[in-house]
């Protein structure tokens, strides 16, 4: 059976949202502490979360869960590749994948543990969602790989270019629910997606 590691990403400004979209409300838990307890139901063998900004208030929710490991990357403020590259440091050596996710991208466990069944069963450099043609997040990127995810930049655009250099080798797998492409970044979009997904009441953490 295949390990996969998930990289969390939650160091950002979250500048459109006006407040720390890690912290807020989703289905009744902190962001954060909501996909920590998804990727470990859906069976990643480690979940390491990249924090950055705000990190000291980040941090009690994260310390302290087994199979959780936590980096604070310094260099958060130049963008997501120093945080994914900050993460993939701490990838445990016997893991045949990484997952890529970002805190804003709120997943379920059965859509999380169907990419790494997906993943396991039908081994390709990259494994993704996607939906009615669509592609979503997150994706596995196989081991293989990794040299090549620690060389991202900003200027080319990070782990796009990995992709598109193993564009024959990404395999979609299709979902029937639009929650793969769910990507929150302004209240409106939070508002929208806690009364989707996430329960109405969460929707009321932000004010217009």
């Amino acid at each position: 059976m295949a390990a996969v590691a998930a990289l969390l990403l939650a160091a950002g400004e979250s500048r459109r949202m006006g407040t720390a979209k890690a912290l807020l409300p989703w289905k009744g838990t902190p962001l954060l502490l909501y996909q920590i307890d998804q990727l470990t139901q859906a069976g990643v063998s480690e979940v390491i979360v990249v924090l950055g900004h705000e990190a000291e208030r980040l941090l009690p929710l994260a310390e302290g869960t087994s199979g959780v490991t936590v980096v604070v990357n310094p260099d958060y403020r130049q963008g997501r590749t120093t945080s994914i590259r900050a993460g993939l440091e701490r990838v445990p050596s016997a893991c045949d994948g990484i997952m890529v996710l970002a805190v804003d991208q709120p997943r379920t466990a059965d859509i999380l543990q169907r990419l790494v069944e997906e993943f396991e069963q039908r081994p390709s450099a990259i494994v993704a969602p996607e939906y009615q043609g669509r592609g979503g997040h997150p994706a596995i990127f196989a081991r293989g790989l990794l040299d090549e995810m620690r060389a991202i930049t900003e200027e080319k655009r990070g782990l796009r270019e990995v992709t598109q250099r193993h564009r024959a080798e990404l395999r979609r797998v299709p979902f029937e629910t639009p929650e793969v492409l769910l990507d929150i970044n302004t209240p409106e979009e939070y508002r929208d997606a806690t009364a989707r997904y996430g329960g109405s009441e969460a929707g009321q953490a932000l004010h217009p």
